[in-house]
């Protein structure tokens, strides 16, 4: 991967660290300040080695690690027949077994979230005359 331009230490500095703090038994806040880092980025790259050996020296992505649930088409129309049967969105997540914040977004999306918007409105009725004044309303 590419290292950061402004990267204190490459892979390679990095297992340098590590080696002179393991093998040669130096001090890592020696080390810390030879590489220009702070001591507690020291001990990141310190556990990062002893967890995971070498490749856990390269750098990560920035990106997030999990990615958002989405609902296969399928799902989505259960879930579309089970919110007209006017379940609870939990419900909704149980029976299907996903995560409640991805039926809520889907649902929310097709504008199903509430339950007052299964049913449409109804129209409204209006009074209508044909020509001005047919229906006039006089209180005495």
């Amino acid at each position: 991967m590419h290292t950061h331009a402004n990267a204190r230490l490459t892979q390679r500095g990095r297992l340098r660290l590590a080696s002179q703090h393991l093998n040669h038994h130096r001090s890592l806040a020696e080390l810390a300040a030879e590489a220009g880092i702070s001591l507690r980025c020291a001990y990141k790259w310190l556990a990062r080695y002893r967890s995971g050996g070498v490749a856990s020296l390269a750098d990560r992505r920035s990106v997030r690690r999990t990615q958002r649930w989405t609902l296969d088409p399928q799902h989505l129309q259960r879930a579309v027949e089970l919110r007209h049967q006017r379940l609870h969105l939990r419900h909704i997540a149980r029976l299907l077994v996903a995560p409640f914040s991805t039926v809520a977004r889907a649902l929310n999306r097709l504008g199903l979230g509430r339950l007052q918007n299964l049913d449409p409105k109804p129209p409204v009725h209006r009074y209508e005359r044909e020509r001005p004044g047919d229906l006039i309303h006089i209180d005495v």
